[in-house]
């Protein structure tokens, strides 16, 4: 068992929680993250970690099972130790397009993992921290379409980020007390395959020209931005949404 920080990544096994991963492990932190599909690309990851001599374990897993949460803990502290930082990355679009031909199932599932997820291993970390008094660290991940509304794309995801904002701030104050620290980090459209799984791979880069940087942003831009506000360097941050949106 690990004597390190342990960081549990949900949605790790590719883009920005991928990149997460990484630089968990480069800052020496046992890393756990989730995955729900792409075995191939988890395994690849795991294998790199070990390769640079860091502990790791890929957990597949469904974030918007209710029944994922207790057994993934468990199967983490037996292997790595108690998670003391959580980082609430996996989430999805659905498919993109108007709300007025958005099916209920496409929105339903989405709020499913973006929001009643993230809540529910969120509880459940939160009771064991309370539990064995660790004053923990939790990201969440959130999106500028939270402000924006996203209009023609996904209104509907735009409104599970929202809800992720107001859990951010609710959270941070109740658990201040209790030495937790919880933000958010909220990119801007980001080069990974969340797009492409919604069905419109284009919007990445046309997306580039609203953004005052001229660009989309990368992976490892969200992620730095989330290992800064899980580090000591930030042990003062709480309750705050970071964008990380080149100027929009």
């Amino acid at each position: 068992m690990s004597q390190k920080p342990v960081v549990f990544v949900t949605g790790g096994g590719r883009g920005i929680g991928a990149a997460v991963v990484r630089l968990a492990a480069g800052r020496g932190w046992a890393v756990a993250f989730s995955y729900r599909e792409d075995s191939a690309a988890a395994e690849a990851l795991a294998a790199e970690i070990r390769a640079e001599g860091g502990e790791v374990l890929a957990l597949r897993g469904d974030v918007a099972d209710p029944g994922f949460p207790a057994p993934a803990l468990d199967r983490i502290a037996a292997e790595l130790g108690p998670v003391t930082m959580l980082v609430n990355n996996a989430g999805i679009t659905g498919r993109i397009g108007n709300f007025a031909d958005m099916p209920m199932e496409v929105m339903r599932r989405t709020f499913e993992v973006n929001v009643f997820g993230l809540m529910g291993l969120t509880q459940e970390v939160v009771r064991r921290w309370r539990a064995a008094g660790i004053e923990g660290r939790i990201v969440n991940l959130s999106s500028t379409a939270a402000t924006s509304g996203a209009p023609g794309d996904y209104v509907h995801y735009a409104a599970s980020k929202a809800a992720v904002d107001a859990f951010t701030l609710g959270l941070a104050k109740e658990l201040g007390p209790l030495g937790v620290r919880v933000n958010a980090v909220s990119p801007t459209v980001t080069r990974t395959r969340i797009h492409a799984d919604g069905g419109k791979p284009e919007r990445v880069e046309a997306a580039a020209g609203r953004i005052p940087l001229g660009r989309v942003g990368e992976p490892e831009e969200s992620a730095e931005a989330v290992i800064w506000l899980l580090s000591e360097e930030a042990r003062f941050v709480s309750g705050s949404i970071l964008k990380v949106s080149g100027g929009g």
